[in-house]
């Protein structure tokens, strides 16, 4: 049992497989952070936060929806009880004793209470809104971080770096309002009247998500819903995955001689739907390059519509899946074969799309060429 008194190691996870039992908020920094270390995580567990089915749904972990036998020690290397019942906790770890198999007990971050269920303060809390970056826990800044450590309630979605959230304080809250694609939904303003709630019961609160705040991250909302309930609250810009996650794959959204400026689009709906105000005709002709966020399940209709407005077939075009993960992936081509190649290669959300002349960079040529 590795977290009594003993000798400090770090220990080769990478490529062995690794057993986490529980799925709530003492367990999520653990599986992000195993993960990250090539881990290949196995979640048991009857129920899972949102954030953890996520990692789940998309491949990054696998998750058996049951209680823990003994038999899942089988050919197992490490184990992280992280029920967040501590008698079961140390049952694992005897049996994982029993067998001569590392075990870690206890996530490091508090369990959650019930949404919206405060402790009354004498005096009105704090907000910090904090952009996490692209997924990778490195690229948090220093400021985040600061936030992270400090905060009494912390209320975070899935795509924020999730192995940062080891750095929440003993005793911290730890609040999962993560959006899931066609899955579970927290909506926006049960999100803001959290933020709030916890605020004025005298809390320091941090909402943490990934990418920048303000960059499609409604950010702009919870501003707005802290100031009308009269809450102090501090921003905290993240690194936007529409410049990391294609700086991450080798792709510069501004290159000399290629471009001279990039346009950032949501392709959260698609051309001629009745939410959309987007002009493609214009895009097309635009002379920058664009960069898709949220545009993985519109990316067949975005393309299309682009080269029924001008754009050249042959543009080069590059989508990035999970930026700043170990999962991350990237597939390349052009405006005319992106979306069969995105099917193909079976890309979920989170994605970032880059079409134009920067999306060939670094593709076999020295010297990319302007579509």
């Amino acid at each position: 049992m590795i977290d009594a008194p003993g000798y400090p190691a770090q220990l080769p996870v990478a490529g062995r497989k690794v057993i986490v039992v529980g799925a709530g908020p003492d367990a999520v920094a653990r599986i992000a952070t195993l993960r990250a270390a090539g881990a290949r995580v196995t979640v048991i567990a009857p129920a899972a936060m949102p954030a953890i089915e996520d990692l789940a749904d998309r491949g990054v972990i696998s998750w058996l929806a049951r209680e823990f036998d003994s038999a899942d020690l089988d050919g197992c290397w490490l184990v992280v009880a992280a029920s967040g019942n501590p008698a079961t906790d140390l049952r694992i770890a005897g049996l994982a004793e029993s067998r001569t198999v590392f075990c870690l007990a206890g996530g490091g971050v508090a369990g959650a209470t019930e949404p919206g269920v405060v402790e009354p303060a004498q005096q009105h809390g704090r907000v910090i809104l904090v952009g996490g970056g692209p997924g990778d826990p490195g690229l948090l800044t220093v400021s985040g971080l600061a936030a992270l450590r400090e905060a009494d309630v912390v209320i975070s979605d899935r795509l924020a770096p999730l192995a940062a959230l080891a750095e929440m304080r003993p005793g911290a809250e730890l609040i999962d309002v993560s959006k899931i694609p066609h899955g579970r939904n927290t909506a926006q303003e049960e999100i803001n009247r959290l933020i709030v709630v916890h605020a004025l019961a005298g809390k320091v609160v941090v909402r943490f998500k990934g990418g920048d705040n303000f960059v499609f991250g409604r950010g702009g909302e919870e501003l707005e819903a802290c100031r009308a309930a009269g809450v102090d609250v501090r921003v905290v810009p993240g690194v936007t995955s529409a410049i990391a996650g294609p700086a991450l794959a080798g792709i510069p959204v501004t290159h000399r001689g290629l471009n001279q400026g990039f346009t950032v689009i949501s392709g959260h709906v698609p051309p001629g739907h009745p939410l959309s105000t987007l002009d493609y005709a214009a895009l097309a002709q635009t002379g920058t390059d664009l960069v898709l966020m949220m545009a993985v399940a519109t990316l067949p209709a975005i393309a299309a519509e682009l080269i029924r407005c001008g754009l050249p077939t042959e543009t080069p075009a590059a989508t990035i899946a999970d930026a700043g993960l170990s999962t991350q992936r990237a597939v390349r081509g052009t405006v005319a074969t992106i979306a069969s190649l995105v099917e193909a290669a079976g890309i979920r959300s989170p994605a970032v799309t880059v079409i134009g002349a920067v999306a060939g960079f670094g593709s076999g040529s020295s010297q990319p060429q302007r579509a």
